[in-house]
């Protein structure tokens, strides 16, 4: 079994890690924590499989001879790496967002279990508040 395949093996044992918690656990803090985990493993299998033809950064200076064809098979592929960055950067930003939106309802329920969350709040209770 080649290093690569090892790699891409523990990638995917990382995606699946991450698919079971976000089902098992009830604290919303940890399904957060799951997405991450999901997220940052799906974006390592994508840099992999873009490196599996190669690992050369494909940038050729001014003084760079003629590329051999049999050469440029070796370089990395840059699309899927730009577009990683950019899935990079909208899943930090959607990790941040999740992590004010369970800091708000920690105020409203400090356990964060989910199930406790979808409960309607009794009827006295609201009469109560007016």
């Amino acid at each position: 079994m080649t290093a690569f395949r090892v790699l891409e093996l523990l990638v995917l044992l990382a995606v699946l890690a991450g698919l079971v918690a976000l089902l098992r656990h009830r604290n919303l803090f940890l399904k957060v924590l799951a997405m991450d985990v999901t997220s940052t493993a799906v974006i390592s299998l994508f840099v992999l499989i873009a490196a599996r033809d190669g690992l050369i950064t494909p940038i050729l200076h001014g003084d760079t001879p003629a590329v051999d064809p049999q050469a440029a098979l070796t370089y990395a592929d840059p699309i899927p790496q730009a577009v990683i960055l950019t899935a990079i950067v909208i899943g930090f930003s959607v990790q941040a967002l999740l992590l004010l939106a369970t800091t708000l309802l920690a105020g409203r329920d400090p356990t964060l279990d989910v199930a406790e969350l979808d409960q309607p709040e009794a009827a006295g209770s609201r009469a109560g508040q007016r």
